[in-house]
């Protein structure tokens, strides 16, 4: 006899979304996770009295005042805007690129300028039906952005030259031509105040949980613990990749505790040259305005993924997303199971939409 009416395996966004709306319609849940602790890639860990990002920097941004909403019925959350800085060799630039960053580029003032300098740029180049990434980004930026800005650090990020790389990957690289450092363009940003941690605790307050459990192992000892299955971990390990593995990037983090206030001055500093082995420093405490005595840092190193390892972004490329469409195929015929999320789903997900993705799937389980 089943225990539970679903059986969640990932306590991220997506299976905490999905426990917290079905325990609210009287569903008993069991949500199971192969890590220590709950919250997937948002969750925060309290070292020297800082939240501090365990998986990488996570900014909440969206346009949409029904999930800004939604979330704040989970913490608080504070003003912080996204204002990353770029570190090129002994230069230092405001991202995204805007009049900022073109004024400490070329030593100019005007909008006018910016675009004259970029138009010429790109003119020189006379580059036709973009071959691969480098040739796409160029045609965007010129030669100067794309140089100091984009090439080494997209470089780190795929582990490959620019030149190799597919220009779909770069569709379109905002320019502002008005100085203005906020990343997003969305009307709600920011940070819970006391870090995301406490948001996963309250959506799956009304479950049962267990940490350190593999679901495959799991379920192999309780095949018929639940009527019904949210997994969102990978689709493809789900079936045993037995068509091949998708591909994903992975991000190594090094995480270190410095006994010093200020140690960059920002929360996001990308370190563009090639020559810099990691893509970037983030220092927690400045995401909540921090002054705590200490301060703590992570470098994050992009890396190749094999099964095994961690992973974060999917590579989603005309093979990878052929692929998917066939786990997909597989996942359509299992009544038994949702897919979901970003791994479920081999799709990158914005925090926002991993929230408006569960809870359009709430609706087609329960309504």
């Amino acid at each position: 006899m089943a225990q539970y009416d679903y059986l969640i395996v990932g306590a991220g966004l997506f299976g905490a979304v999905f426990a917290y709306e079905a325990t609210k319609r009287g569903k008993k849940c069991l949500v199971i996770d192969k890590r220590s602790h709950i919250g997937g890639n948002i969750y925060t860990e309290n070292i020297e009295g800082i939240n501090v990002h365990k998986y990488g920097a996570h900014i909440f941004h969206t346009s949409d005042k029904a999930i800004w909403d939604y979330v704040n019925q989970f913490a608080e959350f504070n003003n912080y805007i996204n204002s990353p800085v770029a570190s090129y060799k002994d230069e230092l630039y405001n991202l995204p690129f805007n009049m900022n960053t073109f004024s400490k580029m070329w030593g100019i003032k005007k909008p006018s300028e910016a675009k004259e300098i970029i138009a010429k740029q790109i003119a020189d180049l006379n580059i036709g039906e973009p071959a691969n990434l480098e040739e796409q980004a160029l045609k965007l930026v010129g030669t100067d952005v794309y140089e100091k800005l984009i090439k080494g650090y997209t470089e780190k990020q795929w582990g490959r030259p620019c030149s190799e790389l597919p220009s779909f990957i770069i569709k379109r690289l905002p320019l502002r031509f008005i100085y203005d450092n906020n990343y997003f363009n969305d009307r709600y940003q920011g940070i819970p105040i006391g870090g995301y941690t406490q948001i996963a605790e309250k959506m799956l307050a009304g479950s049962d949980v267990k940490t350190d459990t593999d679901y495959f192992e799991f379920i192999k000892e309780n095949p018929g613990i639940a009527d019904k299955t949210v997994y969102t971990g990978q689709i493809d390990e789900f079936f045993g990749y037995q068509y091949g593995p998708l591909e994903y990037r992975s991000v190594r983090f090094e995480t270190e505790v410095l006994n010093e206030e200020n140690y960059q001055g920002n929360a996001v500093v990308n370190y563009t040259h090639r020559d810099i082995p990691y893509t970037r420093i983030i220092e927690h405490k400045h995401f909540e305005f921090g002054k705590q005595e200490k301060t703590v840092i992570s470098r994050e190193y992009s890396a190749e993924w094999k099964p095994g390892v961690e992973p974060y972004y999917p590579v989603n490329n005309d093979k990878n997303n052929e692929l998917y469409l066939k786990y997909k195929a597989l996942g359509d015929a299992r009544k038994d199971v949702i897919f979901g999320g970003r791994l479920g789903q081999y799709k990158y997900y914005d925090m926002d939409k991993v929230i408006a993705a569960a809870l359009e799937c709430v609706n087609e389980e329960f309504n």
